[in-house]
């Protein structure tokens, strides 16, 4: 029993990994159908691989599966090993991300049909997706690193998929780096972790964690820390980077330099959800750091509050849609930061699937424009594109919170959850969620009003051949439209007041907040109706009227307005400052070093004089001793003579010394 279920594993996660491979090194052999067939084929395999582990492990409740599959290498008593951990976190992640990256691989035949390079992108969407299921199947931290930095690589070179394109350039290499520097960090609180608990495995880390909550390490002199404050602080660096959370952030806008699909994949269900997933993974390490709950509570309130007001001054309909992921993202950090695990991962889950909604009708409306993104360029679609509109609808709702849709159950209990929260930090981050819900809701439908409604400002030669997208496109819309809406109504109640997660998340009793406010559930038509007595639903509708004001009822107002308070405009297209900071500090700093060592360091000192030197002072002295060498005999007797009598006032005196 137990090889068959290890064969099924390893089935979820090989089965992309194969279908990358066969398009990637055989794409010319097999075609472009031949590549996209065994991709979707082989993501297809592990999706519903993953609804059938998910039924035996959440439905049926078989326990947890912790097995190692390989040792890769052993040194110094401790095993690297290769192994999965499937419990209700894991296989809930595996469902998310197998089924969304399914119908994007799907929707990729529509959108990319055209594209020179078919072949090799289904290779590398196949590839992400076999890189954040060993990611998210993993049972220690070695194989945890190995799917960190292989969606990094693969993201990579997806992002720069147009490699022509100077800005896919600019932008693949902004996200590698960024990410390097996040990922340091988490490599340190890997080896941190390494070094004091002497194992990589999860459940022998987790069940030691306590001997060691009142370690102290000295990092500077004098100064003592917390161990596990060093430890989480350095993970969640790492989880800054992936999950881009300020100021590590700048990467991702810029990452919708790559195809739409890929923006969907990286966006909804893969790469930046990679952060969340592991603090709440890492829980049982996160619970004895109140210092890093209350860092993780401000840096996601400024996320989700500031990128949100990015939103409103975006033209680009995929840069809103990114920003909108950063803003969520946010919520996301900030649940982590109240002890609000389950409810980062409900809100993880359901902005999966609304978001790769999002980004899939936006790029349905990109193909029938003709590939334009500025929202300025469009008005009127819903006449020709029915199905986007709608389906683009409902993701908006999701994404702002109306009642009853999947997204208001997560980011209401998040809200809840900092409101109950009694850290330090969690007053300002309740104020900044709660402020970023009425502009999520005015950012969300200044898209979908300037996109479907309003007058038609595209080209005559657009409007003539304007109509709905291919089923390839519009069936995958469809089908995240399901969930998008309903996915809520069916978590909810377990999450909350069961224990859905069993023991994959622990939290410390006086950090239950959720606990409090199962104590006040009643069901979902009470939750639903509770939620009208307090400001998010509230903030939501006014957001979204607003919207209807400036981008429907009066279209001039926005532009009033900008004249009126343009440094604040200003400030928010140059995204508060922190590209160009990037670029000149950092960006500018290091190209300076880099010129100074190259110019002085290596030209100069190395080449000029260690090498080049070296050599001249040898051509130098050997001028001089070669006039020694004149061929005359009587030079030569001249030169002994002169050499003995100096040899001989050197002896004589020495031994009258």
């Amino acid at each position: 029993m137990t090889n068959h279920i290890e064969i099924i594993y390893l089935a979820i996660v090989l089965a992309p990994l194969v279908g990358a491979l066969l398009a990637g090194l055989l794409g010319s052999a097999i075609g472009r159908a031949g590549a996209h067939w065994v991709t979707i084929i082989g993501v297809g395999i592990s999706s519903i691989l993953s609804m059938m582990a998910y039924k035996h492990h959440i439905i049926d409740g078989a326990p947890d599966y912790n097995q190692a599959v390989y040792t890769w290498l052993s040194s110094g008593g401790i095993d690297f090993q290769i192994g999965f951990l499937i419990d209700p976190l894991s296989v809930t992640m595996m469902v998310v991300v197998s089924f969304v990256s399914w119908m994007i691989h799907i929707y990729t035949i529509g959108y990319m049909h055209d594209d020179p390079g078919y072949q090799r992108f289904f290779s590398y969407i196949s590839l992400f997706t076999f890189a954040m299921l060993m990611l998210v199947m993993s049972n220690n931290f070695l194989q945890l690193f190995f799917g960190w930095e292989a969606v990094g690589l693969v993201s990579y070179l997806l992002i720069g998929f147009w490699f022509k394109k100077e800005s896919a350039i600019f932008a693949n290499l902004k996200a590698f780096l960024v990410n390097r520097v996040g990922d340091f960090g988490f490599l340190l609180g890997i080896a941190a972790i390494l070094m004091y608990f002497n194992t990589l495995d999860y459940v022998e880390v987790f069940n030691n964690v306590e001997q060691h909550k009142d370690t102290t390490i000295t990092i500077l002199s004098g100064e003592s820390w917390s161990v596990m404050t060093v430890i989480c602080l350095s993970l969640f660096i790492g989880a800054m980077g992936k999950s881009a959370q300020v100021p590590l952030h700048v990467w991702l806008p810029d990452s919708m330099e790559g195809p739409t699909p890929i923006s969907a994949l990286i966006h909804a269900a893969t790469m930046v959800t990679a952060g969340i997933f592991m603090v709440s993974r890492m829980s049982p390490l996160f619970e004895l750091s109140v210092t890093t709950l209350n860092l993780i509570l401000v840096v996601g309130s400024i996320t989700a509050l500031f990128m949100g007001f990015l939103g409103l001054v975006q033209n680009d309909i995929k840069r809103v849609v990114a920003y909108s992921t950063l803003s969520q993202l946010g919520y996301m950090t900030v649940a982590l930061g109240a002890s609000a695990y389950a409810a980062a991962m409900f809100h993880l889950f359901t902005h999966a699937f609304f978001k790769a909604l999002l980004f899939l009708a936006a790029g349905a409306v990109i193909i029938m424009m003709h590939h334009e993104q500025d929202l300025r360029k469009m008005g009127g679609l819903f006449k020709y594109m029915p199905i986007t509109c709608l389906t683009c609808f409902i993701g908006s709702l999701a994404l702002i919170g109306f009642p009853g849709t999947s997204g208001f159950f997560s980011k209401d209990l998040i809200i809840e959850a900092v409101h109950h929260s009694s850290l330090p930090a969690s007053d300002f981050a309740y104020y900044a969620v709660l402020s970023g819900v009425f502009i999520t809701a005015l950012y969300t439908f200044r898209l979908f009003f300037m996109t479907f409604f309003g007058k038609e400002n595209m080209s005559r030669e657009v409007w003539e051949k304007l109509h709905e997208a291919p089923a390839v496109v519009t069936v995958p819309l469809l089908v995240l439209a399901i969930p998008s809406l309903l996915l809520g109504l069916f978590l909810i109640e377990p999450l909350l007041i069961g224990d859905y997660f069993g023991s994959a998340i622990y939290v410390s009793g006086e950090h239950n907040v959720l606990s409090k406010i199962a104590a006040e559930y009643h069901g979902v038509v009470s939750f639903i109706t509770h939620a009208f007595l307090y400001p998010p639903v509230y903030l939501a509708f006014s957001g979204l009227f607003v919207a209807w004001l400036c981008y429907i009822k009066y279209p001039s107002l926005p532009g009033k307005l900008v004249n009126r308070i343009g440094f604040i405009h200003k400030v928010l297209v140059n995204k508060y400052g922190f590209d160009d900071f990037n670029q000149i500090v950092f960006a500018g700093g290091v190209r300076k070093i880099g010129y100074f060592l190259s110019e002085f360091g290596d030209i100069k000192m190395i080449d000029g004089v260690l090498v080049n030197g070296s050599a001249r002072s040898v051509r130098i002295f050997s001028n001089m001793i070669r006039h020694i060498q004149s061929g005359y005999l009587y030079h030569y007797a001249f030169a002994i003579i002169i050499g003995l009598l100096l040899l001989l006032a050197i002896f004589v005196h020495g031994v009258g010394y």
